[in-house]
């Protein structure tokens, strides 16, 4: 544990960037997850949940938490699943 009391501030807000971060991610995957598996399984919500799963795509990217062109492949790639 640091000593010098910016440290102990920096380590705070890594902290709770870091756990903002986190849930951002887990979202994103988790929006991501639901398409797929709606997809797979025929359900009638596909049209919700994609873009849903595109928006949670862009918002990570925005954030910074993946890089655009990711961004950009992950949703060409959830684009052509859903036109499938």
């Amino acid at each position: 544990m640091p000593i010098i009391k910016s440290a102990i501030e920096r380590v705070k807000t890594n902290n709770k960037a870091n756990a903002r971060n986190t849930a951002q991610m887990s979202a994103m995957r988790t929006a991501v997850k639901k398409f797929e598996n709606a997809k797979t399984a025929g359900a009638d919500n596909v049209d919700d949940l994609y873009i849903a799963a595109v928006s949670a795509v862009d918002k990570a990217a925005t954030k910074g938490l993946i890089k655009r062109n990711k961004a950009a492949r992950d949703k060409s790639r959830m684009a052509a699943r859903y036109a499938k």
